[in-house]
């Protein structure tokens, strides 16, 4: 429940403050007054337990709340008490965003317009479809639509981090066990080659070196890698465009098909949805998530808004994804077209990831194998020449 506080005067004329519960700000400044306090000022605080991270997992919600919506809505349910249904029904943080949505709305506000004060939660296409619903009178239709489609993109990216899990599992399972081996058991090994006065191997000298870093000076590993991430940031936000366009030449095309089926997916979706084309480029633009395909299409948008053809206007794009677009705005069968364009890709996408991990894994499985006869080889060499003077 959102959490307000206050400022204001009791009925002596003596100054009062504090926070208080309430469902909205209407029930906040009923509650104050209940109290004997005539507020002057009153602002909403952070609900608590709110974080970052909070926010963030509950953002599966969103496919689900926008079903329920649709489902209440098409039953006849009239849009404010559609809203406070769905308050009632949920806790936490999307409640307090629940009630601040049917409030706007009460005072007259239009639903895309109440979602626009939360855009953090709710994305640019999720408004404008909304707003096209209300504005054609179908806006239990388009809701289901637009619960269909961010269904479809959150299974996309569960598959994707599905199978990214094996490999980062072995490479921090890798990364721990040789930290363990340089750190504990190879100093206590070596000691006795330290000792010892005869010249050792230059690969036992390599391991020794590598084991006193791991020992002696772990917080520089730390700090190295703390700057490694910092630089990367940097990287991102200074040089993104650049890292985008090194991204569409990956061996194997891997993300170009990700790319590509993110536009023909949110493309075929808000123009089915009703949006206008050059709407509808400039948030598929937005949502491919690729600097450099962002702005041919946002090219493709001027040419398109200057009487080209879609099919004409989009430099650079796949043969096969433009005589596809071509043939859907012949035929009128644009956004079908569009759709199984996207399933291509997205299945396309799904066949690539899965051959890259599946040469990753051995990979793994091999730079782990050297590093261990590394270590092998290091101990054993001076332990044979040991034993030829003891011969």
């Amino acid at each position: 429940m959102p959490i307000f506080h206050y400022k204001g005067y009791k009925t002596d004329g003596t100054q009062a403050a504090g926070t208080i519960e309430a469902d909205g700000l209407q029930d906040a400044l009923a509650n104050i007054k209940a109290l004997g306090v005539y507020p002057k000022d009153i602002s909403a605080l952070r609900e608590k337990g709110k974080s970052w991270f909070s926010v963030k997992s509950d953002d599966a919600l969103l496919p689900y709340l926008t079903r329920q919506l649709s489902t209440l809505l098409s039953a006849g349910v009239p849009l404010i008490d559609a809203l406070r249904s769905l308050s009632e029904e949920n806790t936490g943080f999307w409640r307090s965003v629940l009630v601040a949505i049917r409030e706007n709305v009460s005072a007259g506000a239009s639903l895309s317009r109440a979602l626009e004060a939360h855009s953090g939660l709710f994305p640019d296409f999720y408004v404008s479809m909304v707003s096209a619903g209300e504005q054609s009178g179908t806006l239990d239709k388009v809701l289901i639509r637009v619960a269909d489609f961010l269904e479809k993109q959150a299974s996309l990216r569960a598959k994707l981090r599905t199978a990214m899990i094996y490999p980062i599992f072995m490479a921090s399972v890798g990364f721990v066990v040789l930290s363990f081996l340089f750190t504990f058991v190879v100093p206590k090994i070596v000691r006795i080659f330290e000792n010892s006065k005869s010249a050792l191997p230059f690969i036992t000298v390599v391991l020794i070196a590598i084991s006193n870093l791991f020992v002696n000076y772990w917080w520089l590993l730390v700090i190295i890698a703390v700057a490694l991430i910092l630089a990367a940031r940097r990287l991102r936000q200074r040089h993104g465009r650049f890292l985008d366009a090194m991204r569409l030449k990956l061996p194997g095309n891997v993300l170009q098909s990700l790319y590509f089926g993110r536009f023909a997916r949110t493309l075929g979706f808000l123009i089915g949805g009703g949006l206008p084309m050059i709407k509808a480029l400039e948030l598929s633009a937005k949502a491919t998530g690729n600097i450099v395909i962002e702005e041919k299409i946002m090219q493709a948008a001027q040419g398109v808004a200057e009487g080209a053809r879609l099919s004409t206007s989009l430099g650079g794009f796949p043969p096969v994804l433009l005589q596809l677009i071509s043939t859907g705005e012949k035929s009128g069968t644009l956004v079908e077209i569009l759709g199984k364009a996207a399933d291509s890709y997205e299945e396309d996408f799904e066949r690539r990831v899965q051959r890259a991990l599946s040469l990753l894994e051995p990979s793994m499985i091999l730079i782990m194998g050297l590093l261990v006869g590394f270590i092998v080889l290091a101990v054993l060499l001076p332990m044979f020449q040991l034993n030829q003077l003891v011969k």
